[in-house]
């Protein structure tokens, strides 16, 4: 079978990679053509394109450059045709892959559409739930409450469990310890709080700055960046007027010794709740983007974490909360005493919530009865 998969960033690539992993356990002779990150690299027969070269954040930024995201529209309608796969596997990133769904499905290809780890249409776009269903043959859920929200307009799902859960499990066997983390980047005997200020540019250049204020606030820890391997150091240097250690392609070692962490919104929330950090949550999107996504966001909170257990287990910052004076106050109170300790209590329902290990394997086998009945 020729498979064909696209992710647009980095949980995506790591995601995507599994789950290869997996279909090649059961179709010895997959063939993979991939738009993805360096471990979907490592899994592939071809590579089209990195997302590092296709993945845009933000209002403004997707429209600056709108030229680019059409080239690689064109690009991949193009490619998916001259390679007529017998499988196409969607990962995240709505606003491209739906698209290239509605396009393979129109074009007449008998290509099987899978849509794994779905857009937030519980968040906004709440429509979108009919366009995912009309232009995919199925798709597979990865948060426990998107079974339900999909049944409400009418749609069956599969909810396969988290594939972040999956990671974890291969990564914890290997993972630094102290002394070896230390030695190995010359970290001092200090406790450790990571700041995880995003894997995009736009991300780290909107969060990053306010999470080096607090450096000089901490002076009994050190803190430690978890840089992105798609991000120069220079690109991170530009916003520090500290000494602070960046150590690239690492984030699960730093939080395995992290006492406490800063986190940009997204899935890096609820890996460092998984690690059983205490975390408070950063997210500023810009002045003008966050007010619009007042307007059309339509839940209570942006963390995972909180999310999934429905209500407010991990302190969010959002847009002028994220100050110094704020980030300040609730790093100080994550660190001892009681609001540490009902957070890491509250860290053992999510994990309960999430199921365990198991995602990648269990989205394989559906897709692979899926395929052996379509043909």
């Amino acid at each position: 079978m020729k498979y064909y998969i696209i992710a647009g960033e980095a949980s995506g690539d790591m995601h995507a990679a599994n789950l290869m992993k997996q279909l090649k356990m059961r179709d010895a002779e997959a063939y993979f053509r991939v738009w993805g990150g360096d471990k979907m690299q490592a899994e592939t027969n071809e590579m089209v394109r990195h997302f590092k070269d296709s993945s845009f954040m933000g209002i403004f930024n997707v429209l600056w450059n709108i030229r680019s995201i059409k080239k690689n529209f064109t690009l991949c309608e193009n490619d998916i045709m001259a390679f007529k796969p017998d499988v196409l596997i969607l990962i995240d990133n709505s606003g491209f892959n739906l698209r290239i769904a509605k396009y393979v499905r129109l074009s007449k290809l008998p290509t099987r559409i899978y849509y794994y780890i779905l857009p937030q249409a519980w968040a906004w776009k709440q429509k979108r739930v009919h366009t995912i269903h009309q232009w995919c043959h199925r798709v597979f859920a990865i948060l426990p409450f998107e079974k339900d929200f999909y049944k409400s307009y009418g749609y069956d799902v599969d909810y396969v469990g988290h594939p972040i859960l999956d990671a974890l499990e291969q990564r914890k066997p290997s993972l630094l310890g102290s002394e070896a983390l230390r030695k190995e980047f010359n970290l001092s005997e200090k406790s450790i709080i990571a700041l995880l200020p995003g894997s995009r540019k736009q991300e780290i250049k909107t969060k990053l700055p306010a999470m080096l204020k607090v450096v000089n606030h901490f002076p009994d820890y050190q803190f430690v960046i978890a840089g992105s391997e798609t991000i120069d150091l220079s690109f991170y240097k530009k916003y520090m007027d500290t000494d602070v250690k960046t150590i690239f392609d690492r984030t699960y070692d730093i939080l395995n010794n992290a006492t406490g962490a800063l986190v940009t919104s997204g899935t890096a929330t609820l890996e460092t709740a998984l690690f059983r950090v205490p975390q408070v949550v950063c997210y500023k999107p810009g002045y003008v983007t966050y007010h619009l996504l007042k307007r059309i966001v339509k839940i209570k909170f942006i963390c995972m974490v909180n999310l999934i257990l429905d209500r407010m287990a991990v302190q969010e910052l959002i847009e002028d909360d994220l100050n110094e004076k704020r980030l300040v106050k609730e790093l100080s109170s994550i660190l001892e005493g009681e609001k540490r300790t009902q957070m890491l209590n509250d860290y053992d329902e999510l994990e309960i919530k999430m199921g365990g290990p198991g995602a990648s394997a269990r989205t394989a086998e559906l897709m692979w009865e899926d395929i052996s009945e379509a043909n």
